[in-house]
């Protein structure tokens, strides 16, 4: 073909690519010309957007006819955009100048081009014109690394800092300002000292800076080395739970985000999508209206209905007109194999659905391409020349073709779509009370509806339309709403021909799933774009709402804006009066969720806060996101999980994003921070992976101030008896050590930690409030370590100088006993607060501890070092084990007391359980034996629950309370 090989840098824009099969596409390209006669070529997205299907790319028409030697000589001009990173559209206009034909203007759309990173699969060669390259490409527009989230503890750990700053701050200006005082008035007569009477203008400042240097170590720097890699083996943890390992698709859970584990814990509201998601999204034909007449209403499937396969066959007008819309008003391609056997690729599963239901009734489309399409009815070919495609959009919910019959040569126009987007272009007259009956009673069926509509064209109608449409098509200015105005006009009068109706069954342990999560406290709320009769259904099915007498359905929905906002006000009246005592849920579309986020945003966030559940039905992609944003806008901690391309804003916006692996691709999966195969694994992924990742986080963070702010106290301590000079105690390399490895490796054995079993957890989810309440990393629970290392620092510091204080010992020998005694506690807190024990565990605790020893034996055996010798003469003291066993005592004596009292006559929900399990070894509920501890598990979880609801309404007084009414 007279072609070079090149390499992708050296392409430039205009360049003409020529391609070959299962080669990567180096560049976006638009397509000029295929091996395939018609035009046709295939690629493979997966590596862009995650969607494992083929799609079809189609030579524009201006270019369909070219030969091979015409193509390599191609002159033109395209006018495109700038570059962008939308995958899905490319809005621009092609004319080609051949030697003696100057044509005119041709509409270029995605399906016209060939993305970088995409590869070219069953099609010998293509060729395209490079319009983006190197890193203009969209797949290069859409790289680069995600916002950094901020999970909940990071938020409080953040604090915790400013706060120890704030107090070091405060500490080197009193220590030193004293310090200097003391240097004047004491310090300058102890001759031994040798301070300088008058000293350079900067000497005020030697104090404080040496405060500054001992108490630099009051905020431990290793605490994001420690909790990132803590973080990193929860990661870990997620990718190897072989329960999450969904073994039907082969897939593994996957976390993509290592940093907001804990936030799992602590999640408040679930936003999930229905299709694919809630449901397997595996579309079954099942029912159908044509004419008024149901089919498949008796035995649940129409394919096996007598009455439609005898309307067939007697080739019934407006069943086969059905039947044609089926099998032509759709993107599927047919796929021809080796023994003849036809097979269809689509991007839909519900299109898919409807051509294989049209191929079972004897309508089977065995052809198709960019122009013409052939079907076979009744052992009978008939050709249709595909004119224009009005392709669907999120605003139109309808898709339209215009084919022009072979034989006849009549113009139709056949539509599909939801059924306010359908029914309501019914020309004047047309009976539809019987449509939207079948509507109303596919949707309490839990199945998915489409409304099918036709309508004959006159040719000079067409004609005058196909001018306008084509105008708008070559449109760089608002191209897609100039498109849908268009179409607008053509989508009229149409002959209602029927509904169809399609099973999506739920996925395997749904219902149990979001029971789990509601005991747990999580509020769910479904979004999804089906009608609102189907979700309802859905949410029946899958324990979202039940039908008990104590619950209650608030619709929001109205005629007018007025209506809508009137319900809305309603809706929040009962809720706020009766949320404690009913299961109260609201349901709306988006329509009213235009409305009420125009006129009425506050009102909605206040009931938005007070709703357990939701079902927002016929939501755009933006809505979902919007429905995320303002629950995160009064704290709430939310968590999407959705499985399209349509749930990635949603997926984005939410403070955790959950990806599941489903038919509609890898789109949604990609994009979010874990995926899954299954919705039932978000049970294990919340309760226990993001419960246990919480816990262990709390202790790691909090321990790691503790152990800094030890060694702190200790050294300011010392500075009381040391004239205020600044001196440390601690020489640099056993600061160094007890920073990096004597208190840091034992503290990574909490990463195996689990305070009560995942069956415990699984049997009483409620216990996840104490995560969602963030009981174990506050204020107060941080107090409560500050204070613990203030105590020990004192009793450390007091049972040394007491013991070791005299004019026989060295200074290295008071700083190693006070270091030993902060290696003994160190090592009996983390005991103390580990619930259970693995080997790991007992290695990283006591082997460090006996390292410890091992360590400094051997640096008291180098003569260079200021601590020859001591480590030696210290192990063979006995005083020097009493001490150390007094410190132990006395220091760990009154925790232990308090925790013994504090669970005898205080316990904790955990508490309870850990005690029953303990003696029990399991939580066995059926045991009378345990009748009255579990009562009381169950009393404290109750009370947790409504404490934590009444901690989060609180915070929001202001906006749960009545505009009308002062809050509080």
């Amino acid at each position: 073909m007279g072609a070079i090989q090149i390499k992708a840098q050296e392409i430039h824009v205009g360049d003409i690519v020529w391609l070959h099969e299962n080669d990567e596409i180096p560049c976006d390209l638009v397509l000029i010309g295929t091996s395939d006669p018609q035009g046709i070529c295939y690629v493979e997205t997966s590596a862009l957007d995650g969607e494992t299907d083929l799609k079809t790319r189609i030579v524009p028409s201006i270019s369909a006819n070219l030969s091979v030697k015409q193509l390599e000589k191609v002159k033109g001009v395209i006018e495109c955009p700038n570059p962008d990173n939308d995958i899905r559209r490319f809005d621009a206009n092609m004319r080609l100048f051949l030697p003696t034909i100057d044509n005119e203007k041709c509409p270029l759309t995605i399906n016209n081009t060939l993305l970088q990173s995409c590869y070219l699969r069953y099609t010998e060669w293509a060729c395209g014109v490079a319009v983006y390259t190197g890193n203009e490409t969209k797949s290069g527009m859409t790289r680069g690394t995600a916002e950094p989230k901020l999970t909940a503890a990071d938020v409080m750990i953040d604090k915790l800092t400013i706060a120890i700053f704030l107090l070091q701050i405060v500490v080197v200006l009193v220590l030193g300002y004293f310090g200097n005082i003391w240097k004047d008035t004491q310090g300058l007569k102890q001759w031994y000292l040798m301070y300088h009477v008058k000293g350079p203008w900067y000497d005020f400042l030697v104090i404080p800076l040496r405060f500054e240097l001992l108490c630099s170590i009051m905020i431990p720097i290793s605490i994001k080395v420690t909790l990132d890699l803590s973080k990193g083996v929860y990661a870990k943890f997620i990718d190897w739970d072989e329960q999450m390992f969904d073994w039907e698709t082969n897939t593994p859970a996957h976390s993509a985000n290592t940093a907001i584990s804990e936030d799992l814990g602590q999640v408040e509201y679930i936003l999930t999508d229905k299709t694919g998601t809630l449901t397997e999204n595996r579309m079954i034909f099942k029912q159908c209206c044509i004419s008024n007449t149901m089919y498949g209403s008796d035995n649940g499937d129409a394919l096996k209905d007598a009455r439609l396969l005898n309307a067939v066959s007697s080739n019934d007008p407006d069943v086969i007109k059905f039947l044609m819309v089926m099998a032509l008003c759709n993107t599927v391609v047919p796929v021809k194999s080796n023994d003849g056997t036809v097979s269809y690729k689509a991007q839909s599963q519900d299109e898919e659905a409807l051509v294989t239901a049209a191929s079972n009734l004897n309508m089977m489309l065995i052809s198709k391409d960019s122009s013409t399409a052939e079907i076979c009815f009744n052992g009978s070919k008939f050709l249709y020349e595909l004119l224009d495609i009005l392709e669907f959009t999120s605003d139109r919910k309808r898709m339209s073709v215009v084919v022009k019959d072979g034989q006849t040569g009549k113009i139709h126009l056949l539509s599909k779509g939801a059924d306010e987007a359908i029914l309501p272009r019914a020309y004047p007259g047309q009976q539809i009370q019987r449509y939207l009956e079948a509507v109303e009673m596919y949707s309490q069926l839990g199945l998915r509806t489409l409304c099918l509509g036709w309508r004959d064209l006159e040719e000079d109608e067409y004609k005058e339309w196909s001018k306008n449409f084509q105008e708008a098509s070559c449109s760089l200015d608002n191209r897609e709403s100039k498109i849908a105005k268009v179409c607008h006009g053509l989508e009229r009068d149409l002959y209602i021909l029927g509904v169809t109706a399609i099973e999506d069954r739920l996925q395997d342990g749904v219902p149990e799933t979001i029971k789990l999560l509601r005991n747990a406290g999580i509020n769910v709320w479904m979004l999804t774009g089906d009608k609102q009769n189907t979700a309802i259904q859905i949410g029946l099915l899958c324990n979202l709402i039940t039908s008990e007498p104590n619950s209650q359905l608030l619709p929001i929905s109205g005629k007018t804006e007025e209506d809508i906002l009137r319900s809305l006000d309603r809706a929040l009246l009962i809720t706020k009066n009766t949320c404690e005592t009913k299961d109260l849920a609201f349901v709306l579309d988006g329509r009213a969720l235009e409305i009420i986020l125009k006129h009425s945003k506050e009102s909605f966030t206040r009931l938005a806060m007070l709703s357990r559940t939701a079902i927002c039905c016929r939501m755009t992609p933006l809505q979902k996101a919007q429905l995320v944003a303002i629950l995160k806008s009064v704290g709430y901690l939310t968590l999407a999980i959705g499985d399209g391309g349509n749930d990635v804003r949603m997926i984005q916006e939410a403070n955790i994003g959950v990806g599941i692996s489903g038919r509609e691709g890898l789109q949604a999966a990609r994009a979010a921070d874990y995926s899954i195969g299954k919705f039932k694994f978000l049970k294990r992924l919340i309760l226990i992976h993001g419960r246990y990742s919480y816990n262990r986080t709390a202790f790691i963070s909090q321990y790691s101030f503790y152990k800094s702010l030890l060694i702190c106290f200790i050294q300011i301590l010392f500075a009381f008896f040391s004239g205020l000079s600044g001196t440390s105690l601690f020489n640099s390399i056993s600061l160094m050590a007890y920073n990096v490895f004597y208190t840091s490796l034992p503290v990574m054995t909490i990463i195996f930690d689990k305070d009560i079993s995942e069956t415990t957890i699984l049997q009483y989810p409620q216990i996840l409030q104490h995560s969602q309440a963030g009981r174990l990393l506050n204020r107060t629970t941080f107090c409560g370590w500050f204070g613990r290392s203030l105590y020990h620092a004192l009793v450390v510091f007091f049972i040394t100088v007491y013991a070791y204080a005299d004019e026989k010992s060295e200074m290295q020998e008071l700083s190693m006993v006070a270091l030993s005694g902060c290696i003994w506690l160190q090592a009996f807190v983390v005991t103390m607060d580990t619930n259970s024990f693995t080997y790991p565990q007992i290695i990283l605790i006591w082997g460090n501890f006996v390292a410890f020893y091992m360590i400094n034996l051997i640096l008291s055996a180098i003569p260079s070092l200021h601590m020859y010798t001591i480590m030696f003469r210290l192990c063979g003291q006995p005083s020097y084990w009493i001490t150390m066993a007094l410190t132990v005592a006395v220091g760990m004596g009154p925790v232990m007391a308090f925790r013994y009292f504090r669970n005898l006559y205080r316990p904790s929900a955990i508490n309870i359980l850990q005690q029953i399990e303990q003696s029990n070894g399991s939580i066995q509920p059926s045991r009378n034996v345990e009748s009255a501890a579990l009562k009381s598990a169950r009393t404290n979880l109750t009370n947790l629950l409504s404490g934590s609801r009444r901690k989060r309404s609180s915070d929001y007084q202001p906006l749960l309370s009545d505009p009308a009414e002062p809050a509080g």
